[in-house]
């Protein structure tokens, strides 16, 4: 039996240590508070082990307690240790189930943001967000980075390591170091399946010895109509948004990117603002009939602001799945990019618009610094007849069409 009781640990108020017997005692500070210490001595050594605050630990909870504790002393085993072990288990079993439930895509998300202010410049952190969700996320975006082997690495490179080298290393580069974040945080263990030396050397060849593999990835501008009736006939948003990227001659970031708060139907013009544009200036796309057309036949998500919504909530469809379903169709030989070159050369090649309306309706930056000081408009009047040609053109079948000859002199 021990010596304290109920009533009398009430009563007391004077700071002290009060022994309740077998070790166990009650300690009253001055501020008032009290609480549980079990002392015993184990290997020579003498220890004290807190068994908590009189507020959560009753009198028969602390002797039960301390009871627990010393059977483990009688078997030779420090409580202190054990206890120490036990909450050592318990974080790591709490670290499995959260290391379950983060993705690569959101520890890639975090990495940028704890980043982004070291970064030069916000152009950085565009490429960063760019390349991940372009060749990354697609495979291993809705993955958790236990998860991550060394097999999903490859199958995001090699598609683009002989085509792309540059771009290949720095994708690698960038998931290696979001995946050592990742380990820093408890969410994955082991090597990472996106070293380099000493791992993936061994598999891949150094990017100085990699030949770039040649083939045409812009569509002859000739066989643009056919293409585009082609895929006007297959289901998928993949294949609207490639209409659209053909149509409006833009980006394919710039097209997955749009939301609707974009389009001026009224207007017929869709504003992309400078955030999303390479050049990081505002571009305004003159819309012709056949893409308002397009754009008010795609469905409206009431909870994903974006024309071409993904299947994850708020996202839109992912960078990659344009190129994919160019490879559905069998034509790996061609590139979304590509498109902006058929529009090019179709306009120097076969029509009389000048050359700077061109080059303004892909966005590009005019090569004279002193021509660019003095140019305060964008020429979209003028471009809106260009826009119109082409998607006449490109939307006329291939038996009928005719090259537009609009405003020549």
């Amino acid at each position: 039996m021990g010596k304290l009781t109920v009533k009398e640990i009430e009563g007391i108020k004077a700071p002290g240590k009060y022994d309740d017997g077998d070790g166990l005692r009650l300690i009253v500070r001055p501020s008032g508070s009290k609480s549980w210490v079990l002392r015993y001595q184990l290997h020579g050594k003498r220890r004290e082990m807190g068994l908590g605050s009189l507020d959560d630990v009753s009198l028969k909870e602390a002797r039960a307690e301390a009871g627990v504790q010393k059977k483990l002393i009688l078997q030779r085993v420090d409580p202190l240790v054990e206890r120490r072990r036990t909450q050592q288990e318990q974080k790591a079993v709490a670290q499995s189930k959260n290391a379950k439930k983060v993705l690569f895509s959101n520890v890639s998300d975090d990495y940028i943001q704890a980043h982004r202010g070291g970064w030069k410049s916000v152009k950085h952190a565009q490429q960063w967000e760019n390349t991940l969700k372009q060749y990354a996320c697609p495979i291993i975006g809705d993955k958790t980075p236990c998860q991550i082997a060394t097999e999903d690495i490859l199958e995001i490179l090699k598609p683009i390591w002989f085509e792309k080298p540059e771009t290949a290393s720095r994708v690698r580069n960038r998931v290696e170091l979001v995946l050592d974040a990742a380990k820093a945080r408890g969410l994955r263990k082991g090597e990472n399946p996106a070293r380099w030396r000493g791992h993936l050397d061994k598999l891949l060849p150094k990017r100085s010895k990699v030949r770039r593999v040649e083939h045409h990835s812009a569509l002859p501008w000739a066989e643009l109509p056919e293409f585009i009736q082609e895929i006007s006939k297959r289901e998928g948003l993949a294949f609207r948004a490639m209409e659209l990227v053909i149509l409006t001659a833009t980006r394919t970031s710039e097209a997955l990117g749009a939301t609707w708060d974009e389009i001026d139907f009224k207007t017929k013009v869709w504003v992309i603002p400078d955030e999303r544009m390479k050049a990081g200036k505002e571009h305004r796309v003159p819309l012709a009939s056949p893409v308002v057309a397009l754009l008010e036949s795609l469905p409206r998500i009431d909870d994903n602001p974006h024309l071409f919504p993904g299947q994850r909530k708020g996202r839109s469809l992912s960078n990659m799945a344009m190129l994919m379903a160019l490879r559905r169709m069998g034509r790996g030989d061609l590139t979304v990019h590509g498109f902006r070159s058929s529009f090019r050369d179709w306009a120097g090649e076969v029509t009389p618009h000048p050359r700077d309306v061109c080059e303004q309706a892909l966005a590009h930056s005019l090569g004279d610094s002193v021509e660019a000081a003095y140019r305060r408009g964008d020429l979209l009047e003028k471009r809106k007849a260009l826009m119109a040609d082409w998607a006449a053109y490109a939307t006329t079948a291939a038996t009928e069409n005719v090259v537009p000859m609009r405003n020549r002199k």
